[in-house]
């Protein structure tokens, strides 16, 4: 969904590779990501510069990038009481002027020469939270706060691939007619997994989501 009251772009384009961490749930992590300078080269498995050491829940081709807004960052800073810089949740684009919430599964955007399609949302886990505290934020409840608050952020589809710089515009150049959203698709996810069969809906559904899909229905249908 675009805001009307300003041209929609990409505020930063974010990258790090997997370092060693201790403290992450399997040794190391890509979470640490910063700001490039100039443009970032995108193919369909990501950017060039960047890389997730979790490839079970993160990564492949339909969680290629990750995004988020700059808005929803701000509404974070106030909540936490300082400032939060771009690529601080790990996102390796951050927009400006898209309400990521109000877009939907199968939604594509052309950025540059680049064409993205959303695919896939974020949900919040551990390494989240201890990342947060080891950068100097409150930590407290952060799954269930994150999860409450319902700004997950989106992870995209890379359908063609070019080069991303900051400043880009971001224009959406499609939107299906189902009607799920992303803010759907993180209630299906986290706290209304009743929601999981309207997913069936979308067109290109990502794997991982159809599994998700497949698991909540089987039970149900041997009763």
């Amino acid at each position: 969904m675009i805001r009307e009251d300003v041209v929609p772009h990409v505020a930063s384009v974010n990258v790090g590779l997997p370092r060693p961490a201790p403290w992450a749930g399997l040794g190391a992590t890509g979470m640490d990501k910063a700001p490039a300078a100039g443009a970032v080269p995108v193919t369909s498995s990501g950017l060039r510069g960047d890389g997730v050491f979790d490839t079970v829940n993160h990564g492949g081709p339909d969680r290629a990038v990750s995004a988020y807004a700059r808005e929803d960052l701000d509404h974070w800073a106030a909540q936490l009481g300082r400032s939060i810089g771009d690529g601080q949740f790990s996102e390796n684009l951050t927009t400006v002027g898209i309400d990521q919430g109000q877009c939907l599964l199968g939604e594509r955007w052309r950025i540059g020469d680049v064409v993205l399609e959303v695919a896939s949302v974020r949900t919040p886990c551990n390494d989240f939270k201890t990342w947060m505290q080891r950068t100097g934020y409150d930590p407290s409840a952060w799954v269930k706060r994150f999860t409450r608050e319902g700004r997950p952020g989106v992870y995209l589809r890379v359908l063609q691939e070019g080069l991303l710089r900051a400043g880009d515009t971001v224009a959406v150049v499609e939107r299906p007619d189902h009607g799920i959203t992303v803010a759907t698709l993180f209630r299906a996810l986290t706290v209304e997994p009743a929601l999981l069969p309207s997913l069936l809906a979308v067109d290109g559904l990502a794997g991982h989501l159809q599994e998700r899909i497949d698991a909540y229905m089987r039970p149900r249908a041997r009763r």
